[in-house]
């Protein structure tokens, strides 16, 4: 495969971001690839890698770049439990202020990047997301409906909130699929907050899948934190690849 760091420049500043073709001419369909809060980091790239052994282009932004170049926390850290206070305690602040306008421009500026990579097939893409980054990944397709045809969110949460740029209220936009698996007592996002995000859905007429992972807490993809649960991580796989070969496949 044709692993690489890239930047992104974008109306704000610069994002690092990662970037792997599989082996061949392509060109490859492309895949979006939004972090959770503890960015850019081994475990995200052999997440990336993994799709791409699929046959997919895989782009893998830090989205919070604002806040400094990857790495944004030491990877070292993040198993530790008694640490994960402190590491909140940096990164917090950064995801609280990326907000629905700066997800919507930076998408642009990623989209319009992954486009112009070579072996990067035309079309739309689909955008796969984790804890905060699966939340901007429907912002991102409400935002770009003709260009992400496809959203996956896993364990994200803040889907539904007071705000008027709550996630909920623009699903309407949507003319893609969702697939939305959520975390089993996640504080982020609740039983109640589910039925309204899934209410919101059914309203607009979007084709969905929501599921609750039953035992999973938030953050089960991430084997490099103290959150990991294996089940959920590998039921996660399977459910990822189904949308992705239903609505978005690779050439065999």
């Amino acid at each position: 495969m044709d692993k690489t760091t890239v930047d992104i420049p974008t109306g704000d500043g610069v994002a690092d971001a990662y970037l792997v073709r599989p082996g061949g001419d392509g060109p490859f369909p492309g895949v979006l690839l939004f972090i959770d809060a503890f960015g850019l980091r081994p475990r995200i790239l052999e997440m990336a890698d993994r799709i791409a052994e699929r046959g997919y282009a895989v782009l893998a932004p830090n989205l919070l770049y604002r806040g400094g170049r990857s790495p944004l926390v030491d990877p070292a850290e993040l198993g530790d439990p008694d640490r994960r206070d402190a590491i909140f305690g940096r990164v917090m602040p950064l995801v609280k202020a990326l907000d629905a306008g700066m997800i919507t421009r930076d998408t642009g500026a990623y989209l319009d990047f992954f486009a112009a990579q070579d072996r990067v097939a035309a079309g739309p893409v689909v955008v796969t997301g984790y804890c905060m980054g699966g939340r901007n990944a429907v912002r991102a397709i409400e935002a770009y409906p003709d260009r992400i045809k496809g959203a996956a969110s896993f364990h994200g949460g803040g889907f539904v909130t007071d705000e008027p740029d709550s996630p909920h209220l623009r699903v309407g936009a949507i003319t893609g699929e969702l697939y939305l698996a959520h975390a089993d007592n996640d504080r982020s996002m609740t039983p109640e907050q589910i039925r309204t995000l899934e209410a919101a859905l059914d309203a607009a007429g979007v084709a969905y899948t929501s599921e609750v992972y039953p035992g999973a807490p938030h953050g089960f993809t991430m084997t490099d934190t103290a959150a990991y649960q294996e089940a959920g991580e590998q039921r996660h796989w399977v459910k990822l690849f189904d949308l992705l070969d239903r609505v978005h496949p690779a050439a065999s």
